[in-house]
């Protein structure tokens, strides 16, 4: 986490060479983050269980009030005005898994449908209203955080092959299909026009270079101009000339893989990989059910945002706004990064704990 973190300040440094205050607010960030760390850290997992269903609850009614009263922002109504202006759907990335595996708890040993159905049901209600804001970036992260529940808790692979290929199949008829379905004037079921639009950019970013193009061709040719040593801090033309659109945020990777090449990006995926594969070994070791699947949850959601981060900058997936973990600038995602890292602790605390 602090190689993480360090690449993540360096990073800022240059890639917010024009906003004034960017690495120090991130810096700022990361310190809040670090406490919120230290502090959960220390709360046992049983405790933990224990405001499962409250916090779950209490993020559920808050995205209904901000459906119902919520603040607009550029056609998105995300946020909610409770004295401070908050967005209720980052609690959920937390509170769902959360809520989950307190429920697969509480059903251990006898796992009927109906428990299933329920499971799915608790997921489902915060990813909908999410998607309805629409947020299309936070409700993946809070569908993979629960499915990942799902998936420790047992979920039967003969649920998940014929999912996984009908995915397979649906993208392959996507890409070869994309001359037809991306004219003018064909409408997608489903999918709002910009969502649309969004798919169609990714398949061919040629046919808007100038405008949702620009973001992932921009991202390609500065990740591709890096080489292998990387053009140097603070020497990233692309970045330096602002070519790379949301530098500091959602397209931070490219910045960082103009000037440190090859090189900078397997350091930087080795850390991740470090963490994730650590995280796992937690969630292996935990000593309850509970924690086994939020811990296993929170760490898989971590490789969430880096491959989403990752695949939307280098052209692979569509832009949406994910950040990278611990190297984008974002308060709220840092404070969220640092209750869920806080949480591994706990785990791994309390296992140590039993065994002395």
């Amino acid at each position: 986490i602090g190689i993480l973190a360090a690449f993540g300040l360096v990073t800022m440094y240059s890639a917010g060479f024009d906003h004034a205050t960017r690495f120090v607010d991130e810096a700022r960030n990361m310190l809040i983050g670090l406490a919120l760390l230290v502090v959960v850290a220390q709360v046992p997992p049983h405790r933990l269980m224990a405001l499962a269903v409250p916090l779950y609850t209490v993020g559920v009614a808050l995205l209904v009030a901000t459906a119902l009263f919520g603040i607009s922002k550029k056609g998105a109504t995300r946020w909610l005005n409770v004295g401070i202006v908050i967005q209720p759907s980052e609690l959920l990335k937390l509170a769902t898994p959360l809520m989950l595996a307190w429920w697969f708890q509480k059903c251990e040993g006898r796992m009927s449908p109906a428990a299933w159905v329920v499971a799915v049901l608790l997921l489902l209600v915060p990813v909908g209203l999410v998607v309805k804001q629409p947020d299309l970036g936070t409700s993946i992260l809070i569908l993979s955080a629960g499915l990942y529940v799902l998936f420790f808790a047992g979920l039967s692979w003969k649920l998940i092959v014929p999912v996984l290929a009908l995915g397979v199949i649906g993208i392959v008829a996507l890409i070869v299909s994309e001359p037809t379905i991306c004219q003018p004037g064909v409408d997608w079921p489903l999918l709002k026009a910009y969502q649309q639009h969004r798919v169609c950019t990714l398949l061919d970013p040629g046919k808007d270079p100038l405008g949702k193009g620009f973001h992932i061709i921009q991202g390609m040719i500065a990740i591709g101009s890096g080489g292998l040593a990387g053009k140097g801090f603070m020497q990233g033309t692309q970045t330096h000339l602002e070519f790379i659109p949301e530098r500091t945020t959602d397209f931070i990777f490219a910045a960082f893989a103009e000037e440190f090449g090859l090189a900078g990006t397997l350091g930087l995926l080795l850390a991740f990989t470090f963490l994730i594969f650590r995280g796992l070994m937690i969630a292996a070791e935990a000593p309850t059910l509970f924690a086994r699947l939020l811990a296993g949850a929170i760490t898989l959601s971590f490789f969430t945002y880096a491959f989403v981060n990752m695949g939307m900058v280098s052209g692979i997936l569509p832009v949406v706004g994910v950040p990278l973990p611990f190297v984008s600038y974002g308060g709220t995602a840092m404070i969220t990064l640092g209750v869920g890292i806080g949480i591994l602790m706990s785990i791994a605390r309390s296992r140590r704990l039993m065994q002395s």
